[in-house]
């Protein structure tokens, strides 16, 4: 068994209506099943039309239930910072959280990376891409950490290649890049 078949992961994806968190979900999901893993997933959108708190479970590996239990998920990928207050108490001793803010996020005890997504989806012209610069400054950051996950830049961009028409397509790789470049940076 090779260690991508091997590696189990509890992630939670965290937001507001509107930044993308199932979408997110959905290609980390998709990724895993191209790989021949199992991928269970969960999510909670209550006043989400309204810019209300979105929050998904994403599992991957042999597990039984979608769900993910307090202190138990191996990382966080947080779009809007402030639902670290909320969501924070799901990752597990030594987990890691990727956050789309401003400044370092205050988070102690976790191995956290920070990039400003929504200014470099405005700077790149795509506005609504913030949550898949997140998730490209996650795959460079935590490969560049040794936790890495269980897919590749390259996965990713299959998937949302294979998955949508030319331009948006290329305006999603286009930011992946964006992500992936800064995570590489840091």
């Amino acid at each position: 068994m090779t260690e991508i078949e091997a590696k189990r992961s509890q992630i939670v994806i965290s937001g507001v209506g509107g930044q993308g968190v199932l979408f997110v979900t959905r290609i980390l999901a998709e990724a895993a099943i191209r790989h021949r893993r199992p991928a269970l997933t969960s999510e909670t959108h209550g006043m989400a039309q309204r810019g209300g708190t979105v929050i998904s479970h994403l599992k991957v590996g042999d597990f039984a239930s979608p769900l993910i239990r307090p202190g138990a998920a191996d990382g966080m990928l947080v779009l809007k910072e402030e639902n670290i207050a909320a969501h924070q108490g799901f990752l597990r001793p030594g987990g890691w959280m990727v956050v789309n803010a401003i400044e370092a996020a205050d988070a102690p005890g976790v191995a956290c990376g920070q990039i400003d997504a929504d200014d470099i989806a405005r700077q790149i012209g795509q506005p609504k891409a913030a949550n898949v610069i997140l998730l490209g400054f996650a795959l460079a950051w935590l490969d560049g950490s040794n936790v890495g996950l269980w897919c590749s830049r390259r996965d990713i961009e299959d998937i949302v290649a294979s998955g949508g028409d030319g331009k948006r397509s290329e305006d999603l790789a286009a930011a992946i890049d964006a992500g992936y470049a800064q995570g590489m940076k840091s």
